[in-house]
Order: C-alpha cells, then structure tokens, then sequence
C-alpha cells in the first residue's frame, strides 16, 4: 500500500458513493487482510459518518478511513477534515462502554498529528471515541490544559455524534493562519521522532525508516547508511570473504536503529528462503529484554487482530532469533573452546562441537551486529572475569578480539557491524574501538575494514584511529558510515547540549541553552518527591511513559522509600501500564542509569543524592560506604563514569524533566542538609 489511507474522498464523493463500493476500496488496500469482524465494523463506521455529514454536504470536508500513523504503527479509523479541524475519530462497535484504555488510544492519536503532522501542528484537533451502543455521550468540550489546540477526548454513541460535531464546530477557532490548506492535509509531510521501543516496532512490522524519522535528512542518512552496510553484506558473501563495518555518529543519530534494521532486513530475506542469518548483538541488557519483549507483544497483537491464534511464547522466540544479549552468544562460543588454554592461544575442541560445512565452528549467523562496540571488555577485565565466574584461567584475547575470532571460524563468509559511540563510557574495563582496530591489524589482517572518516576524531580511541590503521592496506572509507544527524529529542534538539555545558562547569552556557528550550522542554526542580510526581502525572496525556530515575549509586534515598540496591524489572517498568505496581508509571520504583541507557520516556524525574555534589567552582564525587558516611572518590577513571551516569540520566526524557534535590535531615549524618545545598 503506497498510500497512508484506505479510503480518502472529498465529502461529496463520499456521500455519493454507497457502502459497498466505499467497503471495497478500503479492503483492496488492506495487505494485511483485516480480521473479518473489523470489516464488519468498517460497514458500521461509514454508515455511522454518512448519517453525522450529510449536514454539511455542501461544505468542503474530506473523509479518510484506516489513516496510517507511521511513529507508532497503528491506523485511525476514521479522519474528518471539517471548518480547519482534524477529526480523530475511533469507533468501538457494539461496545456500550468507555475504557480508560480506548481513550488513551484516540488521545495518543491526536497528539501525534499536533506533534509530528505539518498539516495539523496548528490546527484543533479533536478526538472522539464512540462507543456505539453507550447510553450516553460528552454534553461540554474543553481543551487540554497545555493549551495547544487539542481538545480532551469526546465520548459519545452513534446517536450523539452529530451532537458532539455540531458542539465543537460552534467553538471559535484560535488562528486562520494555516501552513498547509484543509485540501492538502493528506499529503502533508509527517515528521515522528520516535523512542527505540516504536522505532523498532515500526521497523518491525516493514515500515521503512522514512516512514518513522522526522525529517528527510534523518531518513536519508538511516537508508543510506543501512543500504552500504547491505551492499557490503552482498559483495563479501560474494567474493567469499569476511569484512568488518563500523558505524559511527552524534548522540542520537540512530545508530542502534541502523543495526535493528540490517538485522530485521536480513531477517526478512531469511524468510523468504535465504539462509544468510544475523543477529543483533548488545552488551546492554535492559535494551535487549525491553526491545525483544515489546516486539513480541506487537508481534502477537498483530497476528491476534488478523484472527491468527499466536502466543506471546512463539513471538519471543521469533524476536529472539535476531536480538541477543552479547553475552550469551560470547559464553556460547566459549563452551566449545578446548581446556585448560595453553601457550597463550585458544582453539576449538572438537569433542565439544561438530564442524558444519558452513559454519565451520562458528555459530548459525554469517552476521553479527554489535551495539555499543566501543563497550567491549579488555583483556584483563574478561580475563579476570572468565577466571572468576567461568573457571577459566590464561585467556588471551580481548572481548572484541575474542568475538572477531568468533565469526572468523565460519568456512563461507562473514560480516561484523559495530556501531560506535564515543565518550559515553560507564563502566570499568571498556576497551574503546582502538582495542577492535588493533585486531584487525594483528590477528585478522585478511579482513575487510569499512570505516568513515569520523572514527578518527579524538572521542573514538583518543584519535589513534587512522595511525592504527595507516599500514592495513584493507580498510576502505565511506562517508555514508557515519550518522551526523540526531534524532532524539523533538521537544530541545539541544539538551544534549545544555546537559554537556551543565556537567562541565559552564553553568552561563548551561543557562543560555536552557533559556532557549525551556517554553518546548520544560525542566523545574523541586525538594519534594510528592510534588515531583504530581507534576509528572499533569504533563503526560494519553499514553506517554514517565517515571524515576536516579544514580546506582545513590544509596541514600531510602527515606524517600526508593533504595536503589533493588533493581526494577526493566521489562515491566517500560512497557506495562499504570495499573502495575511494577511499571514507571506506578512511580515507585527508580531505575539507574544501568536500566535506562539506550531507552526512553517522555517525561523524567531525576532523584539526585550525594554522590555528585557542586562546590564553588567543580564536581566533588563520593560513594557511600554502607554504613554512615560518603567516601571522597579520587580516582579520575571513577570520577568520568559518576559524570557520565548523570549525563545518561539528564538526557532520557524526550519532553521534560523535573529534578528533586532533597531537603536533607539534620539529625542524620549522612543526608545534612548543607551537603545538598550544593548540589
């Protein structure tokens, strides 16, 4: 389907038109073959809209049926374009009842054209649900307390339809200056900015990434991106040879998006009888179990409302196919190594596994995407690690090394993605890119290499990159690796800017970028939590996701109820609704910069302890020692990732933030009140 509609018509074409013909221009343009009893519910709907618009026949209204919102991959039923307002409408035939959950649903709907549809970001948009067998329906309207033309869901039945139209259109309109005319509303440009969470979902279900980025540039340089990492995935299985991509770009560009969609592409082309396999690869934990579960969930929804029976435990393992945590598909490779490792090198023991023509010893996939590269341990850090939890002593090799060794096993071919981020380090024993390069140079000199020019910059291997690199004749440049647009935040594209300035000292530069975002990105402290989440529960509307953050190490909350050594299920927390204790927006659990990194919400509360604390010119670090008091941290190393665990939480929420900064309590040593004056 080329268009974002079933059916769209001017309202006399519509009204001329009966019902049959209408029903059979919407179900030729379902190629996801609808469920019978949605198409019955289509009947109902235009049935319902020719009765509502016969009033204004002689007006100019247009009527589209199943409009496609590409962000978050649902379809509204129905879009009426009546006097300069945008019609949402969502029918719930035969139901004689309102949920709570149908109302967010049309909200949502509404909200998404305000904040990403050109044609509509100026205009009332008005969201209705009917029920169409409820006994009653809305008498008043109001508009959202954000004042921004949207009005608060109308419920009605199909008798009060009419009713409720004839009530809004007698309400004065704000402006008479639009960008776009009524009449070219369907073609107007929609431009989302997605969390990963809808990104991956739209993605998943074969939208294109134009289709989910906000502006032409972010679309063109995902594709453009995603179709050279391709291209190389087609000339080295070609030639029969291995080759190593890495993907570089600004914070938010993308990268991870680029890496699910090669995955999801190949996945794709897997079905349709081709044996070349990928998986996605990520040390981050949260982002796996969240990205997979959610996909599932879409995945069973979709097939249930096609009125195919799928269970949630067929779809996870669909998902898991091609998104993996990196640490299994690594300890899965260590199984088959030959012990106790000798002479400083590894090797396969064959009793442990056969040798597939294909494969050779490597796993199924000829692909392997690894997220967050620059993350992968050293070889001390996986030494030490592998000695203490896996029993084994001597080993060799560096994570990256070790993973590269991996799919240099296979007797075909094989491709490594990494996706690279750079000075967003958090945790100790990361060996940065230049530890992957020096592989490549040293143990893997007949490998490909695709780099941009932008891996050279001081933040990637403190721009060592191109000396390490000078003397491997391999290495090809490409411009279209590199990412340079971000994507992020659609409320303050610069508060990845503001927060920089912020850690860094610069508290002028800080405040000169929070004057210029703060009417479209709110950010307000307080000292009280209550108040905190209250002001978080007024900004969301529909179903936007808020909840607490704080630091790991942030051991001194617990008499505001929030201990940080407990650690929320990230599944639950991101994905499930207000109605489970266990979700962000029950507010009572806070997740660390661990849970969060790579992932999302709209709307944050940061709880801010006394592990970073502002003197009068700098940062003073410290960790609490279990006991009564905080230890000063000293260690410069430590110091950067207690930095950059605050820069990771300073920049989750896409729409605001509130910051709570404790009173303190005088009679406890460790939380006095002058300690978080500073702060």
């Amino acid at each position: 389907m080329n268009n974002r509609y079933f059916y769209y018509a001017h309202i006399k074409d519509f009204l001329t038109e009966n019902e049959d013909q209408i029903f059979g221009k919407m179900s030729r343009n379902d190629e996801y073959d609808t469920a019978s009893t949605q198409k019955f519910a289509w009947l109902v709907e235009i049935f319902v809209l020719k009765e509502v618009l016969k009033t204004y026949q002689d007006e100019d209204c247009w009527v589209a049926f199943e409009y496609t919102i590409p962000r978050i991959g649902k379809r509204i039923d129905a879009v009426v374009l009546l006097r300069e307002r945008v019609f949402v409408l969502e029918f719930k035939a035969g139901e004689d009842s309102y949920n709570r959950q149908d109302i967010d649903q049309v909200l949502d709907y509404a909200l998404d054209l305000k904040n990403f549809h050109q044609g509509s970001s100026d205009r009332m948009i008005v969201p209705i649900l009917i029920a169409t067998e409820s006994s009653n329906h809305s008498k008043t309207n109001r508009l959202s307390h954000y004042n921004d033309g949207i009005y608060e869901p109308l419920l009605t039945n199909r008798e009060g339809l009419p009713e409720v139209f004839q009530m809004v259109i007698n309400e004065p309109l704000t402006t008479n200056q639009y960008q776009v005319s009524l009449s070219d509303w369907i073609r107007s440009r929609y431009a989302p900015t997605p969390t990963i969470i809808e990104a991956a979902s739209a993605l998943y279900t074969q939208h294109s990434v134009a289709d989910i980025t906000r502006h032409e540039a972010e679309g063109a340089q995902l594709e453009r991106t995603t179709e050279y990492v391709m291209q190389v995935i087609h000339d080295t299985k070609k030639r029969g040879e291995k080759s190593i991509c890495f993907v570089t770009g600004v914070p938010g560009a993308g990268k991870t998006l680029v890496g699910l969609n090669v995955a999801i592409q190949q996945s794709e082309q897997n079905q349709n009888g081709k044996r070349d396999l990928a998986v996605y690869l990520s040390g981050n934990g949260p982002l796996v179990k969240v990205l997979t579960e959610a996909l599932a969930r879409d995945k069973k929804r979709q097939e249930n409302e096609r009125g195919n029976k799928y269970n949630i435990t067929d779809a996870r393992r669909e998902v898991g196919q091609f998104i993996q945590i990196i640490h299994r598909y690594r300890d899965q490779m260590l199984q088959k190594l030959r012990t106790p490792i000798t002479d400083n090198r590894i090797e396969i023991d064959p009793e442990k596994e056969l040798k597939d023509q294909h494969a050779g010893y490597a796993e199924v996939e000829n692909i392997a995407i690894f997220d967050e590269a620059q993350r992968s341990w050293d070889k001390e850090h996986l030494a030490s690690w592998l000695n203490r939890k896996k029993g084994v002593n001597n080993f060799p090799m560096s994570e990256g090394e070790f993973l590269i060794w991996s799919l240099d096993q296979r007797q075909d071919w094989a491709v490594i993605v990494c996706l690279v981020g750079g000075g967003q380090e958090i945790n100790t024993g990361e060996a940065g890119i230049g530890e992957w390069v020096r592989a490549m140079n040293e143990t893997f000199p007949d490998w490909n290499v695709y780099i941009s020019s932008h891996l050279t910059a001081k933040e990637y291997a403190e721009g060592k990159v191109e000396e390490l690199l000078e003397n491997n004749s391999k290495v090809t440049y490409s411009e279209d690796l590199h990412l340079a647009v971000s994507m992020r935040s659609f409320r303050a594209e610069s508060l990845s800017n503001m927060v920089h300035e912020l850690l860094d000292g610069n508290a002028d530069k800080a405040q000169q970028i929070y004057h210029e975002i703060k009417k479209n990105y709110p950010i307000v402290i307080t000292r009280d939590l209550d108040i905190a989440k209250k002001w978080l529960r007024k900004q969301a509307r529909g179903s936007e996701r808020f909840g607490l953050l704080a630091s790991s190490k942030a051991y001194r909350l617990k008499p505001l109820a929030i201990d940080m050594r407990c650690q929320p299920d990230t599944v639950h927390w991101f994905l499930d609704d207000i109605d489970d204790v266990r979700s962000s927006l029950f507010l009572e659990d806070a997740a660390s910069e661990f849970d969060v990194q790579g992932l999302e919400l709209d709307w944050t509360c940061l709880i801010w302890d006394g592990d970073l604390r502002r003197n009068t010119s700098d940062w003073d670090f410290y960790e609490f020692n279990g006991g009564n008091k905080w230890n000063r941290i000293n260690k410069e190393e430590r110091k950067a990732y207690q930095l950059n665990a605050y820069r990771v939480l300073l920049t989750r929420a896409r729409q605001g933030m509130v910051i709570c900064v404790p009173a303190g309590d005088e009679k406890d040593q460790t939380r006095l009140p002058d300690g978080f004056e500073v702060i």
